[in-house]
């Protein structure tokens, strides 16, 4: 049985990934802020085990794991949390650059270097959901664009540094997703919310899981996945 520890399993994309492995009868752990979401999420994924840290305060996360008790062994960590907040650059606070660059390319590094051991032990592997915007900036998404472009040189680093060690890295990619991190994009561009017309979080989720399950002998380092309509 192999065990995973996710990140944003609260909602979307996380949320789908946690259900899918959770029903097939793998040990999962859920990633919460706060004691409080954990119970939220022991709730939605019954038998799931949590581990709590603030993603938003990452010089902290080696202190929270310590006083845990981790699994000795990490199949795999699927890094799904994120946050986004839409701004030219000449609006943009450095409130929100700080905030977005935190959650979504510091705390993924950090808590990636904290579990690298188990992740050594397990030979395991390191699933970054980035974006579209990864790949393209375009006007208004300076920050998280700015975010997940790091985290695209995170997971080439640091493919290239744990291939010795047996640690695969894979990131995917998935276009406009129907989340309500979505639902929130679309408000601020002042757009109309037509879920029907993007991805699905199960169809993100099956992607991940491809790269998952993968025999050891081979590794998918980059996964784009698009709505086709």
């Amino acid at each position: 049985m192999a065990t995973h520890v996710i990140t944003g399993a609260g909602s979307g994309i996380g949320a789908a990934v946690a259900e899918r492995l959770t029903k097939r009868g793998d040990e999962v752990w859920l990633w919460a802020r706060d004691a409080g979401r954990a119970r939220e999420l022991e709730a939605l994924f019954p038998g799931a085990r949590t581990l709590v840290g603030d993603l938003a305060e990452p010089d902290r996360l080696s202190w929270a794991l310590g006083h845990q008790s981790p699994p000795d062994r990490v199949d795999s960590l699927v890094h799904s949390a994120g946050v986004v907040d839409l701004g030219s650059v000449g609006e943009l606070s450095t409130k929100v650059w700080h905030s977005t660059l935190t959650t979504n390319l510091i705390a993924p590094a950090e808590l990636t270097r904290l579990l690298l051991p188990q992740l050594r032990a397990a030979g395991g592997h390191v699933v970054f959901i980035n974006s579209g915007a990864g790949l393209h900036a375009y006007p208004e998404w300076g920050a998280y664009a700015a975010s997940k472009h790091g985290l695209r040189a995170l997971a080439d680093a640091l493919r290239g540094e744990e291939a010795a060690n047996g640690v695969r890295v894979t990131t995917v990619y998935p276009g406009r997703t129907a989340t309500p991190m979505q639902e929130k994009v679309h408000r601020q561009e002042g757009r109309d919310y037509e879920p029907e017309r993007w991805l699905t979080t199960a169809d993100v989720a099956t992607t991940v899981l491809t790269a998952l399950d993968l025999p050891r002998g081979a590794e998918v380092t980059d996964l784009t996945v698009r709505p086709t309509g």
